[in-house]
């Protein structure tokens, strides 16, 4: 048999191969498995003696010629087939709670294991991945492994044991019928693998038309406003109904093909089941064997034919639980770019002033644009405490910088030093305790204003919040919300303007109290007079902070200690805002631009 056979047991070893990367979320609980297992056996143990409990009864039961004695016979014979019915009862139930406990949280720490790894992977994950997908694989994924550990796994445990033991009965008591209930059960197998490769394939195409649409609903979810703003409700609600209907469709195939095999498994039961029960019949007739032994051997025939079938169906869950288990390991093993140093170099004692910084001859180019050159032979020296403003038209490599200095990606060339130490040889939490960031998008949680405020210092108690919303300028209408600081902000802090957003952020980053400070457009969405109100705190904040600005309005920078006029990655010029006015070209014509239209507008 050639190694591609639908038979073979290296393919079947293949497609199931994924299953294994499940094993080390079992170890844990390996006592618990083995007293699932224990269970399992008693359960199957219980339901094969159930023939051999019925064989006494028909052959002993009726042996005393006394109506007494009879009645006393049976009545001993029906008890011991209670007694099996009972302990069937109770090593099932208990097989039942001990598989489904496993199932339930193998699961759990599969999801909690695969959200914490997609956690830490770098921004260049996102950029080829998308969050609906994600998600996606975190629910429907983890649901199909759930049904297997919790239900067809066992399932086929049990059906496993009992076919084994139904078999080995069947062997000792009948070969015979044995031997042609064999040869049925291999035109029952054979065409259930090959289906099993179809069911596999086509239940993994499910599973990623079902991520198709996760990704289009998380996208479109987190955009409602630009949707409903350009009347674009109707096309996504049919962009979002082809894709269901392609996952549909692929979906229906799956269920046709399996469909089709059970009722060839079924059709194949019930012939085994019925010439097995001819042949028994004829041999009682020829008085080769008694009726008891004859009810016994149909009911080991029907044990072993229906763990046969239940076999086959849980092959084809494990196929589509194989398909599952591929995709979610491939998040869990993928590996970010982003590593923590092998011999971590700590930071020195945080200097009062802030934090020394050296980027020297740095090259970068995102990985979705390899050909762009982001920065190309950027290098700048910032001192302890100064204030350097970042400035230049889109694209210039502004952000960039930010994150690189976050370790969101690394330079192809170059080096980035902390304090004289390279940022790749510290520890990303190290690293980043040590920078407060205000990005341009600011980010609100669904939570309480307090704890937004409290996300880069947790620990933080009431009274710093409070104070650091107060120098952002963020106390008045937090208070002014209804139930104050405790206010449920909603997803995405839709119940705040951009401008009051971008307050909280501030506010976070001046409690995080970290030595450098990156602004990322931090005052971008404030009217003028808040914008004047937020840039006093900001000073105020900046005190004994390494500060680096990106600012597209020049008049927040114009008091930095030194400006760098950035363009395609590279800097055209440093310097403060009037020596630049009259020896830098693009600095005088941004600064024209945005003044013409300053005075314009008033």
């Amino acid at each position: 048999m050639s190694p591609a056979s639908p038979a073979s047991p290296n393919a079947a070893g293949r497609r199931l191969s994924p299953l294994r990367g499940l094993l080390p979320f079992f170890r844990p609980y390996r006592g618990r498995v083995l007293l699932a297992a224990l269970f399992l056996v008693l359960a199957a143990a219980s339901t094969l003696a159930f023939p051999v409990a019925l064989k006494a009864l028909v052959d002993q039961g009726f042996i005393a010629a006394d109506p007494g004695e009879r009645l006393f016979a049976l009545r001993g014979h029906f008890l011991a087939l209670f007694g099996v019915g009972v302990a069937l009862a109770v090593f099932s139930a208990a097989r039942f709670y001990m598989v489904s406990w496993i199932g339930e949280r193998v699961t759990a720490d599969l999801r909690n294991a695969v959200y914490r790894h997609v956690l830490k992977q770098s921004p260049q994950f996102f950029e080829s991945t998308q969050v609906g997908e994600v998600l996606s694989r975190l629910t429907t994924d983890t649901t199909l492994v759930q049904t297997l550990v919790g239900s067809s796994l066992s399932m086929g445990l049990r059906n496993t044991v009992m076919g084994l033991g139904a078999l080995a009965m069947l062997i000792v008591t009948n070969p015979v019928v044995m031997a042609q209930v064999l040869g049925i059960l291999v035109g029952v197998v054979l065409p259930a693998i090959w289906a099993g490769r179809k069911v596999r394939r086509l239940s993994r195409a499910s599973q990623d038309r079902v991520a198709d649409s996760s990704a289009i609903a998380a996208e479109v979810l987190g955009a409602i406003p630009v949707v409903q703003a350009h009347g674009q409700e109707a096309r996504e609600a049919s962009r979002f109904d082809d894709s269901t209907e392609r996952a549909f469709g692929t979906a229906v195939k799956r269920s046709r093909l399996r469909a089709v095999l059970v009722a060839f498994i079924i059709a194949a039961t019930f012939a085994a089941l019925l010439w097995g029960l001819y042949q028994g019949t004829q041999a009682v007739v020829r008085g080769e064997i008694t009726a008891g032994h004859l009810g016994q051997t149909i009911v080991y025939v029907i044990i072993f034919v229906g763990s046969v079938a239940v076999l086959a169906e849980v092959w084809g869950d494990l196929l589509r639980a194989a398909g599952a288990s591929e995709r979610l390991l491939e998040l869990l093993h993928g590996v970010s770019p982003i590593q923590e140093p092998r011999e971590a170099q700590a930071l020195p004692a945080r200097d009062p002033a802030g934090v020394a910084l050296r980027l020297e001859g740095l090259r970068f180019a995102y990985p979705s644009r390899p050909d762009t050159l982001a920065l190309d032979g950027f290098s700048l020296s910032v001192r302890s405490g100064e204030t350097v403003a970042l400035v230049g038209p889109s694209g210039a490599g502004k952000s960039t910088l930010f994150q690189l200095l976050l370790r969101f990606y690394e330079p192809q060339q170059g080096r980035i030093e902390l304090d004289g130490v390279p940022i790749a040889r510290l520890r990303l939490g190290e690293l980043r305790s040590r920078i407060g960031l205000v990005p341009q998008d600011s980010t609100v949680f669904s939570t309480s204003a307090l704890e937004n405020i409290r996300y880069g210092r947790p620990d933080a108690s009431e009274a710093e919040v409070l104070a650091a919303a107060t120098a952002a300028q963020a106390d008045g209408f937090l208070r002014a919300l209804p139930e104050g600081y405790a206010t449920y902000l909603g997803e995405r802090g839709v119940r705040l303007s951009g401008g009051q957003r971008q307050r909280i952020a501030i506010a976070r980053a001046i409690l995080k109290n970290a030595p450098l400070l990156l602004l990322d457009e931090a005052t971008s969405a404030l009217d003028t007079e808040s914008e004047r109100a937020v840039q006093a705190a900001l000073t105020e904040a900046m005190r004994g902070r390494t500060t680096l600005v990106i600012a597209h309005r020049l008049s927040t920078v114009q008091h930095a200690d030194r400006i760098v006029v950035m363009e395609q990655g590279r800097i055209v010029d440093i310097g403060r805002h009037a020596e630049l006015l009259g020896r830098c070209a693009l600095y005088a014509r941004l600064a024209a631009v945005q003044f013409d239209e300053a005075g314009a507008v008033g």
